[in-house]
């Protein structure tokens, strides 16, 4: 395999290169990518993590975004990587899936959008085993955030009833070319089989989630209202008096089928 021919990373795409080898090795461990694997890169970049995926399984598939480092990447891996020339936000994964297996997604996510690729591999997890992904470390203390902490808000709440969330190591800024300004952190997402909370009707449940987070300094009492009452409330078990960040995933499930619940007997 050859180098790749020299790329100035591209502001528009979030190219931040991880050079670091130890980091790369670290993350190859935490993987432990196998040739019965069916491995997904997201943004393979100049292919530093690409390099460890394929000596681990031998063949893998790629999305980048980004026309000038197809070429780069084709030359230097040939067959072994299958490249798809598109936006991560757009793709189909499940398209890649074959029959009785599931996809390893891994990636250096680009910062400006990590979120909304988040929430479309949550819409795709059924054809997923597992995520790793390198984000910057504040969303990745957001996804594993337990109630009460300030980091603690809708995407804590969606990505854990959608995944088992493990924070696994911390990235400085200088394992990057270019160092970006913020510190970043590797987490591991793996798709529960079972949900971990009973959700009747989930665009509801997820319409609860963003309505008590609109505005997180007010009381459950006043961003629900128009929902649900705080004499509902109370008979859940819930205080009405606390906060977005107090409630647990297991409270806003309950919420969410008591409103559920009132709006399918109004309707008959």
């Amino acid at each position: 395999m050859t180098k790749p021919q020299t790329h100035r990373p591209r502001k528009r795409f979030g190219q931040n290169f991880l050079h670091d080898h130890s980091i790369l090795q670290r993350i190859d461990h935490a993987i432990r990518p196998k040739p019965t694997d069916q491995i997904v890169e997201i943004g393979p970049g100049l292919g530093a993590l690409t390099q460890y995926l394929i000596e681990g399984s031998g063949q893998i598939d790629a999305v980048e975004l980004d026309r000038d480092l197809i070429e780069p990447l084709e030359r230097r891996f040939g067959s072994k990587l299958t490249l798809h020339n598109s936006d991560a936000l757009k793709f189909d994964f499940c398209s890649l899936r074959k029959e009785g297996e599931k996809l390893r997604i891994i990636g250096n996510l680009p910062y400006n959008i990590s979120t909304p690729i988040l929430f479309r591999l949550f819409e795709q997890r059924a054809c997923i085993k597992d995520m790793y992904f390198m984000l910057q470390q504040e969303v990745v203390q957001r996804i594993a955030a337990p109630p009460g902490s300030k980091s603690y808000g809708r995407l804590s709440i969606m990505a854990q009833y959608y995944c088992k969330t493990e924070n696994l190591f911390h990235v400085p800024p200088e394992a990057f070319n270019p160092p970006p300004k913020v510190h970043s952190a590797i987490i591991r997402l793996t798709p529960h089989l079972h949900p971990p909370v009973e959700v009747t009707d989930l665009k509801q449940f997820e319409d609860i989630v963003r309505q008590a987070f609109s505005q997180r300094r007010k009381t459950l009492r006043n961003t629900l209202k128009k929902l649900i009452s705080a004499e509902q409330l109370i008979e859940l078990g819930v205080n009405p008096t606390e906060r977005p960040e107090q409630i647990t995933i297991e409270q806003y499930a309950l919420i969410s089928n008591q409103i559920t619940r009132t709006t399918i007997n109004h309707e008959l």
